[in-house]
């Protein structure tokens, strides 16, 4: 699966320090750019298969066009098909869209009832872990080796190996 390259958006970020008695900031630079598995993958927490798996999840599921819209598109839908970039194989936009979601839905399934919330979460809703874990109502520290277990189901659903 050929990556793009994700352009960085670097910005500082922080609370402001309890205490300080001019009201300094600590501060970290983040990366707005990047989604919550490559920064996973980054720094090793994902090994290559799941990464590249959570990758083909949510690009059926933007392919699919599952996110939630505001309002009426009127624009023409300008889907690609190929998850290896191997055009539309003869389908229409309609049946490449289709398709995605057959496949979304299968790889979903494929992780199951327990594993798939935190994984639509991350990797389809691009929350950071820590957020899932806390709006389903996890502890702390959990979610990362759940994530693990859904996105290597998902890697055999797509064959990846």
């Amino acid at each position: 699966m050929k990556r793009e390259l994700i352009e960085r958006e670097l910005t500082e970020v922080g609370p402001k320090r309890r205490g300080s008695p001019r009201g300094r900031r600590r501060t970290v630079t983040v990366n707005l750019g990047e989604s919550p598995l490559t920064w996973l993958h980054a720094r090793g927490h994902l090994d290559d298969r799941q990464f590249d798996a959570g990758e083909r999840l949510r690009a059926d599921y933007e392919r699919a066009q599952l996110s939630p819209q505001v309002t009426m598109r009127w624009d023409p839908v300008r889907v690609d098909c190929g998850a290896g970039g191997g055009g539309n194989d003869g389908m229409t936009p309609s049946e490449c869209q289709l398709s995605a979601k057959d496949r979304f839905d299968g790889a979903m399934a494929e992780a199951g009832a327990g594993l798939k919330d935190i994984l639509w979460r991350v990797a389809c809703g691009c929350e950071a872990l820590a957020e899932a874990e806390k709006g389903l109502g996890w502890p702390s520290r959990s979610g990362k080796l759940v994530l693990k277990l859904a996105l290597d189901r998902v890697a055999d659903f797509y064959c990846i190996r």
